[in-house]
């Protein structure tokens, strides 16, 4: 069961050490990865605010090979990309598993 008086994924990571893993397709910008640097709130909250964001590094057609770093909206990952990689922090604050 996830902490529920903390965020596990609160503090800032490296790019090299990312909290979690998302490659996809976005609509605008070909194919993207980002890694999750730090997420600002619990899932809970994120889940409620349509304004919840995450700092990534984002990788995509149109960044020529580059890391391109920010905050960005969890729903805009969540619609244009797969979770392929977490850390044991990322599955036990959003209680998933890539083991299976």
């Amino acid at each position: 069961m996830a902490n529920s008086t903390k965020n596990l994924c609160g503090k800032s990571r490296k790019i090299d050490n990312p909290y979690a893993i998302f490659r996809g397709r976005h609509p605008l910008f070909g194919d993207i990865e980002y890694r999750i640097l730090k997420t600002y709130q619990k899932p809970a909250l994120e889940s409620k605010n349509a304004y919840a964001r995450w700092m990534v590094a984002a990788k995509s057609d149109m960044t020529y090979g580059s890391w391109d770093m920010g905050d960005t909206y969890v729903h805009e990952v969540l619609r244009s990309a797969n979770l392929e990689e977490a850390s044991p922090e990322w599955e036990e604050n959003y209680q998933v598993s890539l083991a299976d």
